[in-house]
C-alpha cells in the first residue's frame, strides 16, 4: 500500500471533508478523492463514505487508519533512532507555535538550542493551536505548542502526544481610569456592560471568550475584531474596549492598560505536542528540555 494514500485516509478520518482535509495536505480536493479512489482500488473494499456535507470512515477504512497509526509511529520510531546513532544533535526542527508562547517563551528557548547545538537549525512557525496541530500530523512540523481551552484531543488517540509545560491564567485588561481597575479581580458578570476587543477574533481563543458571556447569560458587545495584539492593546488604553488575554501578554510592560485577574480562576494548560514514534528523536527531546528549562526560569512571569 502507497504511504502517502495511507496519510491522505488518516487526515481524512481526522478532518472529516475532503476540503479541509486538503487544506492540511496541500492538496486539492479532488486530488483527495482520487488518493482514497486509489486506495480502495488497492485494497479492494470501499474506505470512505458521504454523510451530509462530508464524508466518514467505513468499519474497514477505520481499521486501516489504525494500521496506519501504528505504521507511521513505527516509521517516526526508526528516524527517531537513525538521528540518535549521529554524534551530533542536527538539523532542522519546525516548530508550530501560537503568538503568546512564541513571543514570549520561544525565543529565549531557540537562543539557548543555538548555542548548546550549533548544528541544530530550529525554525519557528506562527499558527494557532489547531492549524499547528493538524501540521503536525501531516508532518508540516516537528512540534507544536498547544493550549487545553482550544483543543481538545480526542480519546483513544495515539498519534500525537504532549507534554504539559505551563499554566497560564487569563486576565481583564482596562484603561487604568476604568471603575472596574482598582478592583484585585473581577467576574465575567462584572463586564456585561462593557465594549469588548476580541484578540485574535477569529481564533479558537476568541471563541472561548465569546462562549464564556454567553453561558453568564449575554452577548458581549464588540467593537474591535483585532488579528494581533497591537490594535487591541491601543483600544483598551484609550478606554474604548476592555479584553480578556491570557497572562502571558504581561510579561511586556503596558503602562496605560491595568490588568486584573479572573475569578473563579480560568487557566489554560499550555503544552508541547510531538508525533508519538519521536519520543526519543534527539532533535525533540534535547529542544523540549530546552524549552522546560526556559519555563522554569522565567517561572514567576508565567504564574
Amino acid at each position: 500500500m502507497d504511504i502517502t494514500r495511507l496519510r491522505t485516509l488518516r487526515e481524512l478520518s481526522t478532518r472529516q471533508t475532503m476540503a479541509a482535509a486538503a487544506e492540511a495536505l496541500f492538496l486539492t480536493p479532488s486530488a483527495v478523492s482520487q488518493q482514497i479512489s486509489l486506495l480502495e482500488e488497492e485494497v479492494g473494499v470501499e474506505l470512505v463514505e458521504k454523510q451530509g456535507r462530508g464524508v466518514r470512515l467505513t468499519p474497514a477504512g477505520e481499521r486501516l487508519v489504525a494500521y496506519a497509526d501504528r505504521l507511521f509511529t513505527v516509521i517516526d520510531q526508526a528516524r527517531s533512532e537513525m538521528a540518535a546513532i549521529q554524534t551530533e544533535i542536527s538539523g532542522t526542527l519546525r516548530v508550530a507555535v501560537f503568538p503568546t508562547v512564541g513571543s514570549s517563551l520561544l525565543p529565549a528557548a531557540v537562543q539557548m538550542a543555538r548555542t548548546r547545538y550549533p548544528y541544530l537549525r530550529v525554525v519557528l512557525d506562527e499558527m494557532e493551536p489547531a492549524e499547528g496541530l493538524a501540521a503536525l500530523r501531516s508532518r508540516r512540523c516537528d512540534l507544536a505548542f498547544v493550549d487545553d481551552l482550544t483543543i481538545v484531543m480526542r480519546a483513544g488517540q495515539r498519534d500525537i502526544e504532549k507534554i504539559p509545560l505551563f499554566d497560564d491564567a487569563l486576565y481583564v485588561l482596562l484603561p487604568p481610569t476604568h471603575p472596574l481597575a482598582a478592583r484585585s479581580f473581577l467576574t465575567i458578570n462584572d463586564l456585561q456592560d462593557e465594549e469588548w476587543a476580541l484578540d485574535s477574533a477569529w481564533s479558537g481563543f476568541a471563541d472561548f471568550v465569546l462562549d464564556l458571556c454567553r453561558r453568564a447569560g449575554y452577548e458581549p458587545r464588540v467593537n474591535a475584531h483585532c488579528r494581533g495584539f497591537e490594535i487591541l492593546a491601543a483600544m483598551v488604553s484609550e478606554g474604548c474596549s476592555i479584553a480578556v488575554v491570557a497572562g502571558l501578554r504581561l510579561r511586556y510592560p503596558m503602562p496605560d492598560i491595568a490588568a486584573v485577574k479572573l475569578r473563579p480562576e480560568i487557566k489554560r494548560r499550555i503544552s508541547a505536542a510531538y508525533r508519538s514514534g519521536e519520543r526519543e528523536h534527539p532533535a525533540i527531546r534535547a529542544f523540549l528540555e530546552i524549552v522546560t528549562e526556559s519555563v522554569e526560569r522565567h517561572g514567576r512571569q508565567l504564574e
